[in-house]
């Protein structure tokens, strides 16, 4: 107890910095963990020669888009783990797809009526989602494949095609094309693309290999001097992070943003010092969670760390 509490005001055209440093003094209660988050989000830039970023694809359906993408483009972070779903909304967005903004609270069987998917407060037109995805990926596989031999492809190597593809700025695939960082979706066939590669499979030569992408993930990780990660969200790309950090003895940073708690058992709620438990973070590793809708929360952190 070396620090005491101090009482802070807000101003006109009050920074990002400055917010930060106004809650490192607020100190109560999730704002102790965004202000030590940035702190530690800073010195696994400076420190961790490989940094994961994980989602899940539900952001991807919302203007959070915009700035994930910013992240990849910037090279903060040289690995992406996500789902199926943030490859869908990501294509289905990049090829004209339109999602609304919408509400929580409405009659969701008059929505079935009118053709309409909700994804919390977004609304998500049928035809802008799964015909449209399945179009798109039935054209852009035609081209592939025209273009080479192979019929086998790994899922990392298969979505670097289909961003160097895509014109979107906002597009992640296209983000992470431009930046040479590759993407990994462990559960791709759990979704509308995943869906759209199967029967393509059954019309076309093709084959997914997934061992390909695990063999890429581990040589990314065996070759590692230190290992960072920021994950928003839980599920499998949270998961597929730690799980392969901890053949490398664990995280040296990491910081979670999630709404999941951890009475239950989950993996999305579990805590990085039960991951400890693991293996996946190490003891003394530089850690934090934040509890808090990542709609807010991340624009905090990728403003104050992208204009440091």
């Amino acid at each position: 107890m070396e620090e005491l509490v101090e009482d802070v005001t807000v101003y006109r055209d009050m920074s990002i910095n400055d917010l930060i440093e106004a809650y490192r003094k607020i100190h109560g209660f999730v704002a102790s963990e965004i202000a030590r988050a940035a702190d530690i989000l800073k010195e696994m830039i400076n420190d961790a020669d490989t940094r994961f970023l994980t989602f899940t694809g539900n952001l991807i359906a919302t203007g959070l888009r915009g700035i994930i993408a910013q992240l990849i483009r910037s090279r903060i972070f040289n690995v992406i783990i996500t789902t199926c779903g943030a490859v869908d909304h990501d294509i289905a967005r990049a090829f004209g797809g339109k999602y609304y903004k919408g509400y929580f609270y409405v009659d969701d069987e008059e929505l079935k009526k009118r053709n309409i998917h909700r994804l919390g407060n977004i609304f998500i037109p049928l035809e802008s989602y799964g015909p449209l995805i399945e179009k798109v990926t039935y054209r852009i596989m035609d081209e592939i494949l025209a273009s080479t031999s192979r019929n086998e492809w790994a899922v990392h190597e298969l979505l670097k095609e289909f961003g160097k593809r895509i014109e979107d700025a906002n597009s992640i695939l296209k983000a992470a094309f431009s930046a040479n960082v590759p993407v990994f979706v462990p559960g791709i066939v759990d979704g509308a693309f995943g869906t759209a590669l199967f029967t393509y499979s059954q019309l076309k030569k093709f084959r997914l290999n997934l061992l390909d992408d695990m063999k890429k993930l581990s040589d990314i990780v065996f070759r590692a001097r230190k290992l960072g990660a920021l994950i928003i969200g839980g599920g499998i790309s949270k998961h597929h992070a730690i799980w392969w950090a901890q053949f490398k003895e664990g995280l040296d940073f990491v910081i979670y943003i999630t709404t999941a708690v951890e009475w239950d058992g989950s993996l999305s709620g579990a805590h990085p010092r039960e991951a400890i438990t693991w293996g996946k973070v190490k003891p003394k590793a530089k850690r934090s969670i934040i509890y808090g809708d990542a709609s807010v929360i991340l624009p905090i952190i990728a403003s104050q760390v992208l204009h440091r």
